[in-house]
């Protein structure tokens, strides 16, 4: 079996495949060269993987495609496959996620877009239907833009309850719903916005991105515009883990999936100074669901380290021992095979990598 890794950049998606347990890969792209790929993901709840890209093309706009072949041809329909209804007065700006629903739901896809909102496929991703109910939430016209744009950037279905589906977005926080997306109510309690003249308002945080623990499906995991959170109800309530990180603020937070309390981050100095904290190239995990955290560095670049890595260009495989891959804004992909003691080059002077995700295949 091979291992997949999805590489979303500012132009284009590349494709790394290892067939020798991750030790070496074969790159293939750039696929819809010059479209910024924002989201991409491995279906692997059929028996053939399909590959979902969320792209942007200056001219033509944002689109969604598909392959049920690895990428050796694509499927992007004549219409949009995710489009706001005339109504609502607004365009589609990008898809920041696409993730596939629960086992449960083996041909339902969400997208969360730039302006923020929540839409749903039936039929494996190749068309969307946006979700009112959140649409219309009272709360959307307060939520606002982050430095990156208005997004629904996370969505998180339970893996043992279909009815449960979570969402995070910056600028709004985390929304929770219980009744297969009927209803949302606001899961912000204990994240802090010291941006805003109440810091620790109902709604309003910069959440920039949420995991669920594999162990434990009620943790979860938030990193905070200046704040790192576990929650252990589901997202009702949040209590800070930073103790032990060099700095609170960053962008990426990855869950292992198959072992539960390990999750690994990538911290920067700060919101006004977005680079690795002491400029050295080091990825944080805690082995016990944030308690303690310890600095990965062995076999990553020595020496001044400049790049920055975004909220989903970090993440991680199903495999035992567990995967994790990062990328940075200078186009270098890094690889681990033993959970980040030790790490090799997947793929160098890549353009600006946004999002990556890996799977076996």
């Amino acid at each position: 079996m091979a291992t997949l890794l999805a590489i979303g950049t500012a132009k284009g998606l590349f494709l790394a495949t290892s067939t020798d347990d991750r030790r070496s890969w074969e790159i293939s792209g750039p696929h819809f060269p010059m479209t910024g790929v924002y989201a991409v993901a491995v279906d692997t709840r059929r028996s053939t993987p399909r590959l979902l890209a969320g792209m942007t093309s200056s001219h033509f706009g944002p689109s969604v495609a598909t392959s049920d072949d690895l990428g050796a041809s694509w499927d992007e329909p004549d219409q949009a496959p995710v489009a706001f209804p005339a109504d609502t007065g607004v365009s589609l700006g990008r898809v920041w996620q696409l993730m596939p629903a629960g086992p449960d739901e083996p041909d339902v896809v969400w997208a969360g877009t730039e302006p923020s909102a929540l839409f749903k496929s039936t039929d494996g991703g190749r068309s969307f239907e946006l979700v009112r109910s959140l649409w219309d939430h009272p709360h959307r016209p307060q939520w606002e833009a982050g430095f990156g744009g208005q997004a629904v950037h996370t969505v998180l279905p339970h893996p043992r309850d279909p009815a449960r589906l979570l969402v995070a977005m910056s600028t709004g926080g985390v929304y929770r719903s219980e009744d297969a997306g009927a209803t949302w109510a606001p899961g912000n309690t204990g994240i802090r916005a010291y941006f805003m003249p109440d810091e620790w308002p109902e709604f309003g945080q910069c959440v920039h991105k949420v995991a669920r623990d594999a162990g434990n499906p009620e943790r979860l995991y938030a990193q905070n515009h200046h704040g790192v959170y576990r929650s252990d109800d589901d997202g009702r309530t949040w209590s800070s883990i930073a103790d032990g990180l060099p700095s609170d603020f960053g962008f990426p937070m990855v869950a292992h999936p198959g072992r539960g309390g390990m999750v690994w981050t990538f911290p920067l100095v700060a919101d006004g100074e977005r680079f690795p904290t002491d400029h050295r190239c080091r990825v944080f995990r805690s082995a016990d669901a944030g308690g303690k955290w310890e600095p990965l560095s062995v076999g990553l670049p020595e020496g001044p380290f400049y790049p920055a890595v975004l909220r989903d260009a970090m993440c991680a495989d199903d495999a035992s021992p567990g995967g994790v891959y990062f990328g940075t804004r200078s186009g270098s992909v890094f690889a681990s095979r033993d959970e980040g003691d030790s790490w090799s080059v997947v793929a160098a002077h890549l353009p600006d990598v946004l999002c990556v995700r890996a799977a076996a295949v």
